[in-house]
Parts: C-alpha cells; sequence; structure tokens
C-alpha cells in the first residue's frame, strides 16, 4: 500500500490441499528414493512431476477454478538461471539461460513475467469432451523446496517473477534438485469447470522440451481431477478470501545503534544510481464524493525512483529530543561492502496522517506536470517518501540484491515511538508512490486541452550523494481532452511499452 492506495498483487483465491502438499510430497518421495517424482535418468536438466496423480480444486461462484494442478519443475544436478533483458524500451526481452556464470543460448520468445507458453494444460470431462485447452507461463522462482537429501539447503534465487510495466532485467533461477510449482497466481486465468470429475494433462511445450532436451517420460503428466463446490472465504484456505494473497513478511533493516561519529566525509568509490521511471497507470478522475474536491478533475498517475547501482542507498534517521523530526545520514560502501564514510544528508519526519504512520526522508523525489513547452504548470505536494523496495527494476545489474530485506512500509519506516529508523533502497529494485490522492495528484480541472508531461525528479535538491545525477529526470507524455468533469487522458506507448 502507497498512499493509501491498494495495489492488488495477485488474484489467488484458494488453493488445492493436494496442490500445496506437492512440493512436500516431492520431497518425501525423494527421500524415500521412489519413482514418483523420477523417471530415474538423473542427467535430466529439469523434468516436470506430480507430487500426486490426485488433485481436488474448488470452484467459486462467479469466479471459476485456480488451476493449481500440484505440478512441478525439478532441476536436475545443476541449477538452471536465465537473466532476461532489454536493450530500451524499444527493444524486445530476450532471456539468455547462464551455466557457470556464462551465457549459455536464448530461450523462446518470452517477456519479464516468465518463461511464456511453457507449459499446455488440457482439461476434459467424464464424456471425454475438452473443455480447458491453454497453454501456461512458468515462474522460476516460484514456491519451491529441496526435491533429495543432498541438495543445497538454500536458493540464491529472486522470489517470484513481479512485472513492473519498466522494468529492464530480472534474474530466475531454479536452484539444483529444488523443485518449482508450475502453476504463478499472477499469471494465471480462473476457468469454468462444474463440480465432477475431470482428466487433466500438463505437457512441457515443444520449444521447451527442445530447449531443455527433456524427454518424453519427464515432460508429461497426467492426473485425475475432482472440482468440488467451494466457499469464497475462509474453510480453512490459506489466504482466506478474495482479498488477494498475502504478502510475506519482510524484516525491518537496523539502523547503526547511534549517530556516526568523527569526520563526515563522501570517499570516492561505489555509490548509488538513482533513476526514475516513466509514469504509469495514468487516469483523470474527480475527487472524492462529498468533499469540495469532488468538483475537481485530477491526473492520477504512479512513479517509481529506482537504484542501478553499484551500492545500496542507505539512511539512518536519528531522532530530535521530543520532537517530530530525524536527522538523516547516508553511509557509503567499498567495493567488499565495508562502510567507510559518512555523511549528513537532510531529514526525516514524522507523518501520522491514516494511510501513512510512519517516517519519510524528505525531497526523495519531485512530481511536476509540465505544458507542451515543458514548463511547470503543477507541482505535486508529494515531497517525503518512506524508502521500500516494493519492485524489482533490473537484477542484472552489478551488486544487485535478489533478496531485499525492506520491501513494505511496515517493517521500513518504524512508528512513532521510534527513535532511530533505516530506509534502504536496494541496488536492481525501485520505490513505487501512486499519485491518486488531491494534492499528490494534480488539478487539472482549469487547465486547457493538449499535450503535457509528467516529470519524475529524482533527488532533486541533490540532498543524496550518487554515481550520477545526469538520469535523475523522466518524461511521460498524456494528451488531455474532454470537457470539465468529463476530462479524458490519451496516453502515448514508450517504444514498445503500451502502459498507460
Amino acid at each position: 500500500m502507497r498512499e493509501g492506495i491498494i495495489i492488488a498483487t495477485s488474484r489467488k483465491v484458494v488453493r488445492s490441499a493436494i496442490a500445496v502438499a506437492g512440493a512436500a510430497g516431492l520431497v518425501t518421495l525423494a527421500g524415500l528414493g521412489a519413482s514418483a517424482a523420477s523417471s530415474g535418468t538423473t542427467s535430466s536438466a529439469l523434468k516436470l512431476v506430480s507430487g500426486s496423480n490426485d488433485v481436488t480444486l474448488e470452484s467459486i461462484e462467479d469466479y471459476g477454478v485456480d488451476l493449481d494442478l500440484g505440478t512441478h519443475l525439478v532441476a536436475g544436478k545443476s541449477p538452471i538461471e536465465v537473466r532476461a533483458t532489454r536493450a530500451s524500451y524499444k527493444d524486445p526481452v530476450v532471456a539468455t539461460r547462464y551455466v557457470n556464470g556464462k551465457p549459455k543460448g536464448t530461450l523462446p520468445a518470452t517477456d519479464f513475467s516468465g518463461m511464456k507458453k511453457f507449459l499446455h494444460v488440457t482439461i476434459t470431462d467424464a464424456k471425454g469432451k475438452k473443455v480447458v485447452d491453454r497453454d501456461q507461463t512458468v515462474c522460476l522462482n516460484g514456491e519451491g523446496s529441496r526435491t533429495r537429501p543432498d541438495a543445497p539447503d538454500t536458493s540464491p534465487y529472486p522470489e517470484g517473477c513481479p512485472v513492473n510495466p519498466f522494468m529492464v532485467g530480472a534474474v530466475w533461477g531454479l536452484q539444483a534438485g529444488w523443485s518449482v510449482n508450475t502453476f504463478d497466481w499472477d499469471n494465471s486465468q480462473p476457468a469454468k469447470l462444474a463440480v465432477g470429475k475431470y482428466k487433466a494433462k500438463v505437457t512441457v511445450n515443444k520449444a521447451y522440451r527442445d530447449y531443455f532436451k527433456i524427454g518424453a517420460y519427464d515432460s508429461s503428466v497426467t492426473l485425475n481431477l475432482t472440482v468440488k463446490k467451494g466457499d469464497s472465504c475462509g474453510g480453512g484456505h490459506d489466504d482466506g478470501c478474495i482479498a488477494g494473497k498475502t504478502a510475506k513478511a519482510a524484516a525491518a533493516p537496523k539502523p547503526n545503534a547511534k549517530r556516526p561519529t568523527g569526520k563526515p566525509s563522501v570517499p570516492n568509490g561505489p555509490k548509488p544510481d538513482l533513476r526514475p521511471l516513466p509514469a504509469w497507470q495514468i487516469s483523470v478522475a474527480p475527487g472524492d464524493e462529498g468533499t469540495p474536491n469532488a468538483q475537481r478533475d485530477f491526473l492520477q498517475f504512479s512513479a517509481n525512483v529506482w537504484n542501478a547501482g553499484p551500492s545500496p542507498l542507505v539512511l539512518d534517521g536519528f531522532r530530535q529530543h521530543g520532537k517530530d523530526l530525524m536527522d538523516a545520514y547516508q553511509y557509503f560502501y567499498d567495493a567488499k561492502g565495508k562502510q567507510v564514510g559518512y555523511q549528513k544528508t537532510g531529514t526525516m519526519e514524522w507523518d501520522p496522517r491514516e494511510g501513512h504512520t510512519h517516517w519519510h526522508f524528505t525531497d526523495f523525489a519531485r512530481y511536476s506536470l509540465l505544458n507542451a513547452k515543458q514548463s511547470e504548470v503543477v507541482r505535486s505536494q508529494k515531497e517525503a517518501f518512506c524508502l521500500a523496495a516494493t519492485d524489482a527494476i533490473d537484477y542484472t545489474v552489478k551488486n544487485a540484491n535478489w533478496h531485499p530485506s525492506n520491501t513494505d512500509l511496515h517493517t521500513a519506516c518504524g512508528n512513532h515511538s521510534s527513535l532511530s529508523v533505516r530506509e534502504v533502497l536496494d541496488v536492481g529494485s525501485g520505490d513505487t508512490y501512486v499519485q491518486s490522492l488531491p494534492g499528490q495528484s494534480f488539478d487539472v480541472t482549469d487547465l486547457p486541452n493538449g499535450t503535457y508531461y509528467i516529470q519524475v525528479v529524482a533527488n532533486p535538491e541533490k540532498r543524496l550523494y550518487e554515481a550520477s545525477t545526469k538520469n535523475n529526470v523522466s518524461l511521460r507524455k498524456v494528451v488531455l481532452g474532454g470537457t470539465t468533469h468529463h476530462r479524458t487522458v490519451k496516453v502515448p506507448p514508450v517504444g514498445a511499452i503500451n502502459a498507460p
């Protein structure tokens, strides 16, 4: 949640108990030496397996059935690592497999959501009629676990395949001997299936069978599927209701125990590089009903500033005695990650408003609406920020942290009793804010129709020390039209990215 707006992260509603147990079942089978999770061919780089041949799923009224069939991909003796990048917003995403740190061929056409059309799912009813016939995207960073006792006990790879429309690089990976659930909640559509019995067949599509050299035995499973009536809430489901997937709790970064001492310095060496993305999720809407703003028109948008590295942005705030204000310090690190300096760099302030109630660092970014001549006509009142790594933007850059600790506001930004806080923007990640509230969004009620630009400026007062400040501005073109209280906005694509 950013600025009182709930951003849905998943359509996940329910999960089959059998499907949930699938990964654990694979571990058990592997430990017993059973053949259910293996064809006996240990040389396979990747194979498709199921935890059980019998799966029960629930059908939710007015929603359907999430096809989590309990199938998994299992890596062989070596990890499967893929890095997806695009050279510019005009270019397609290219996914390259890496072996021992070196590139080894490109995968079939894909995007940042995962391996597109990796699987094909067909479901037939009791009469043999095909009722589902679809391809399925697979995210290697999905839910998984070890499948044999000699596999590494941890995985270095990121969790999930979240997509920001303007991300530029992603890392996917499956640790050696680990499994990953092939069903991805964020890249799926429910199926309309009546209560009853079915046969389901899941097959790795030919392009990926050929690429990973997966044999016929290891590339297809057939399941007995039972669909029963389910409830939208309760019933022991791990996520409860149709409110979306519950985010995993993140640990709060710990600030230093006390203010830094000694002479402040800004040493030579690695520093963060803050870069704003083009704005997106752009729309025009009136203010809340029953308020004076209901008679005004506002241009709303989302904005993200990310850290291209090679060093994290680390800020500690130390509270001024008896005040809702902290002194902020930026820390600097050498190439080995050792702290080598610090500098006072502004303040953090307590924001008591509903939907905030945390500490904001001031002057992290600035948002303006420019006219066709690129002169400022409206400025957002948003000027203070709780820094959190909400979005993976490019995990292929040098020193990218694939497991940032501060991914949500509730752990990253403290509470009113805090004496100190640490806010971090890790390398490779960005921080998204939704500008939807009057004052933060742009009041366009009295602006004439025509071309405008949403400008996002990172580090506008240059209080933060960066590797470069030459890339601190982004512009997104918008075209206003319509009439008062019926305003429209057209948002041209950025290169090949059509994300209004």
